[in-house]
């Protein structure tokens, strides 16, 4: 039976529909704050979030379902995913709560829900969760005199902010660098940009003026052409663009180009491994990093574990097997020994040191390996299958087949919207472009 709310990270949706609605927002509340709610001291929930307007909807759905239940709610206002999963932990919180939609537009929403230890809830426990929310509200509500209560909680970004700076060794300073940062008009708006200027940094800010609508708007790491320019303007070392929830990364050479988080993850895995820091001899990457990350880290000696895509599968296969470096090519990188889930301001905090240390530009230090040519494309449907469909199904394995042992084809149906990605690689280009051609093609035409 497939769940009815929660997908491949959290629930998500359309603010103000089904099932990103204010009476969901507190279902979700009553139901996970009663599940966390067994026994006699006063628990607590912390809740951060994002910039997008419907933010303030959805928070005060979750504030009253969890306070109706028992649960003493600590707010945070906006920060990053990664600061609400570490705040969790600090404050002793039986549940964590974040309401963003990562990399969405501002008209989405959503909730992603942390356990006491930082990291995100199983499939088990939000299926529970799915349980409890077709339950009565009568059955979940507690006496009057057990209704919990809200406190801001001023000092979280201070708290945070301290947090990512002892992820540094002390020697480490970035005086005299100069970085741009984009910080998508988000979650880490406020904190990011104090953080660098703390450690020395010359820091000139741009997507730090949220106004509810303009969240990953032309802006930040989904969209970081502003910042590649703002960096040439400048003149500056580095740029570094986040996204709504600053729980990724993309950096920027000091020529105005993108570097994606596979060649992050290179650096990081590298640079740790030189210190004797790598754990399991290796890192964690999904079915969308580039085949040229696994040749280089061949070189090092080193192996490259996948997973589907999804920063949850990557953090599971790390706990699993006891590695502390994976990450998504989209700048989702996880530091286990720092975090529960992909922080973006830690991530970059790392590649500066390395460029520190290095003392060489950043179009030298995060250029470690050659991407084979890479093609991906999506294709949006309305509804149906179209991946069972006969005709496409033919075309992917005469594709596979044709790309042989020199690339690799992944398809896959978005987990957060009706959209299926087509991402093929290899080292004929035109090959690579001839096959996702052939396999977009058949999916518009069973879609349309």
């Amino acid at each position: 039976m497939g769940r009815r709310y929660f997908g491949t990270d959290g629930i998500r949706g359309l603010a103000n529909a089904h099932p990103m609605t204010s009476e969901v927002a507190l279902r979700v509340g009553m139901a996970a704050g009663r599940m966390f709610t067994n026994g006699d001291h006063r628990h607590r929930v912390v809740i951060g979030k994002d910039t997008r307007l419907s933010g303030y909807m959805i928070e005060s759905a979750l504030v009253s379902g969890f306070t109706a239940v028992g649960m003493d709610v600590f707010q945070l206002g906006p920060m990053p995913t990664p600061a609400v999963a570490m705040l969790t932990r600090s404050l002793r919180a039986d549940l964590g709560v974040m309401i963003s939609a990562s990399h969405n537009p501002y008209a989405d929403n959503g909730i992603k829900l942390f356990g006491p230890d930082g990291y995100k809830l199983s499939d088990e426990m939000e299926a529970r969760i799915e349980t409890l929310m077709g339950e009565r509200a009568e059955q979940l509500l507690v006496p009057s005199d057990r209704i919990g209560r809200a406190t801001r909680i001023d000092s979280a970004q201070e708290r945070y902010i301290e947090f990512a700076k002892r992820t540094l060794p002390r020697n480490i300073k970035f005086d005299g660098l100069r970085v741009v940062i984009d910080c998508a008009h988000g979650a880490g708006y406020r904190v990011a940009p104090l953080a660098l200027w703390e450690l020395g940094a010359e820091v000139i800010k741009i997507g730090v003026e949220p106004d509810g609508f303009n969240i990953n708007k032309e802006c930040g790491s989904t969209a970081p052409q502003a910042l590649c320019e703002k960096v040439r303007e400048v003149r500056a070392d580095v740029g570094i663009a986040l996204d709504g929830d600053a729980d990724r990364v993309i950096i920027v050479d000091e020529k105005g180009h993108e570097v994606d988080g596979d060649q992050l993850m290179a650096v990081i895995a590298q640079s740790w491994q030189r210190r004797g820091r790598l754990a399991a001899g290796g890192i964690v990457a999904t079915v969308m990093s580039n085949l040229g990350l696994e040749r280089y880290l061949e070189s090092l000696g080193l192996t490259m574990a996948r997973t589907p895509v999804g920063d949850r599968y990557v953090v599971e296969h790390m706990r699993k097997h006891g590695y502390n470096v994976g990450g998504e090519q989209s700048g989702h990188i996880v530091l286990s020994d720092f975090t529960t889930t992909g922080d973006g301001l830690i991530s970059a905090l790392q590649i500066l040191a390395c460029v520190v240390q290095s003392e060489k530009p950043v179009s030298e230090v995060c250029n470690r390996f050659e991407p084979l040519p890479q093609i991906l494309e999506n294709v949006r449907y309305s509804e149906g299958r179209p991946l069972e469909e006969k005709i496409v199904r033919e075309v992917i394995d005469e594709g596979r087949n044709r790309l042989g042992k020199s690339g690799r084809l992944v398809i896959r149906p978005s987990g957060t919207e009706p959209v299926i990605r087509v991402m093929a690689e290899g080292d004929d280009e035109r090959l690579v472009s001839t096959v996702v051609g052939d396999i977009v093609e058949a999916l518009k035409k069973v879609a349309a």
